[in-house]
């Protein structure tokens, strides 16, 4: 599926839907996420995962 056709079936803007795609995003609505898994029909581990990055310097 193309980032315009999730932005599009979804409603959210393109520029959220390309930043979850490159996993940039440095924060996410609620609101996102529910129209991700409700889109994808799937939960909510399905789309993210926790990965503790620890600074290497502290």
């Amino acid at each position: 599926m193309k980032i315009a056709d999730v932005a599009r079936e979804t409603g959210l803007n393109r520029n959220t839907v390309t930043l979850l795609y490159k996993e940039t995003a440095t924060r996410v609505d609620i609101a996102a996420i529910n129209a991700l898994c409700e889109l994808f029909d799937c939960d909510v581990g399905d789309l993210f995962s926790y990965v503790n990055e620890v600074d290497p310097e502290s």
